[in-house]
């Protein structure tokens, strides 16, 4: 079992960038495919990207390819979330999720562990 924990998230101007990031606890966090969604007021939670449990396959919607990086750091049990260039369409609570699994995947359903989320705000 693994529990998330988002941090990073706040208000900026349109153009400008924040770091999310997902902490985990247990020892096994290698173990574990993460991926980042986001879920705007009254709308759907959307795949914003993904991580394979070694960085070595990532995947990103296409809505934020060339300006999103997703990365992680598994001696610190932390996945983050850099987002560049960002605009008001970000706007959103961002939530990551895992699961222990060699695969990746854009369905929230797949992920069976979920963070309380963090809210960026993006102002135009």
């Amino acid at each position: 079992q693994v529990q998330l924990v988002e941090s990073g998230g706040g208000l900026v101007q349109a153009g400008g960038s924040l770091r999310l990031s997902c902490a985990a606890s247990g020892r096994t966090f290698s173990s574990y495919a993460v991926g980042w969604f986001r879920q705007a007021p009254g709308k759907e939670r959307d795949f914003v990207a993904a991580i394979s449990r070694n960085g070595g396959l990532t995947d990103y919607a296409d809505s934020v390819k060339g300006r999103f990086t997703i990365s992680r750091d598994n001696a610190k049990n932390t996945v983050y979330l850099q987002m560049n260039s960002l605009k008001p369409e970000d706007t959103a609570d961002y939530y990551c999720a895992a699961q222990q699994s060699v695969a990746i995947s854009r369905d929230p359903v797949y992920y069976r562990y979920w963070g309380q989320g963090t809210q960026v705000t993006v102002s135009s």
